[in-house]
């Protein structure tokens, strides 16, 4: 198992400590974000990583050369401009190989079985984790699992490919961040612009690739955005040690 990490990120809500780190190097429990989650990935049965990275580029390269933690590690230079989610995994793709990958924001921080998730993804063209946690942002299901589209609760703005959709009728979840793509839908991705979401992309697609949700049913995640989470991350990442 391959995995991207997200890490170039400008970290604007966890200034001021972003001022001279990129987030990817925060400490939560005295460790940087990036080595919690590579550790994880590593006890889970990765063999690789690609960071991606833009803030701070330089700091990540030379604390994962300092830290080699027993994986390839490669890096996709974001230096020059942040590229999005989308724009990030097409730029990574000569890294990325052939086999399905795993997808991974480095500051979520969960309980989630990540092997097991990569094992269930296989087959499908991307495989989005997603849970029923509180989000106002939801993605859109039919019965077998298959994305169908996306709602703002808050604003009920809806995008989907179908033009009949019923949101009413659809199951939905919130995305963990967490998810596999197949490198077989890199062949779209000459129809996008540089930059572009992935989650964009997803949706723009779902209804010619088998893009599926996968419920993690007793998932429990932290999304380290602000200063005032340090702390809940700290103890969160205490109560799901084994």
């Amino acid at each position: 198992m391959k995995t991207m990490i997200f890490a170039a990120g400008l970290g604007t809500r966890l200034k001021p400590l972003t001022d001279n780190m990129p987030k990817a190097l925060v400490e939560v429990d005295g460790k940087p974000l990036l080595q919690h989650l590579l550790e994880k990935l590593k006890r889970q049965g990765c063999t690789g990583a690609v960071i991606n990275v833009h803030h701070f580029a330089n700091m990540i390269e030379d604390w994962c050369r300092s830290h080699p933690m027993g994986m390839d590690i490669r890096f996709s230079d974001e230096r020059e401009e942040l590229l999005e989610t989308g724009g990030a995994i097409r730029h990574a793709s000569p890294l990325l190989g052939n086999a399905p990958f795993l997808i991974h924001n480095v500051d979520i921080l969960s309980n989630a079985d990540l092997a097991r998730f990569y094992r269930q993804s296989i087959g499908f063209q991307a495989s989005l984790m997603v849970s029923t946690r509180p989000s106002r942002r939801q993605l859109l299901f039919d019965d077998d699992m298959r994305l169908m589209g996306w709602t703002n609760l808050d604003t009920h703005e809806v995008k989907t490919p179908f033009p009949s959709l019923c949101v009413e009728k659809c199951r939905s979840y919130a995305f963990s961040g967490i998810h596999v793509m197949n490198p077989r839908l890199f062949s779209y991705f000459p129809q996008w612009p540089r930059r572009f979401g992935i989650m964009d992309f997803y949706l723009s697609i779902c209804d010619r690739e088998p893009i599926v949700g996968h419920v993690e049913e007793d998932l429990k995640l932290v999304d380290v955005g602000k200063l005032d989470t340090l702390p809940t991350a700290a103890g969160f990442l205490h109560s799901i040690q084994p």
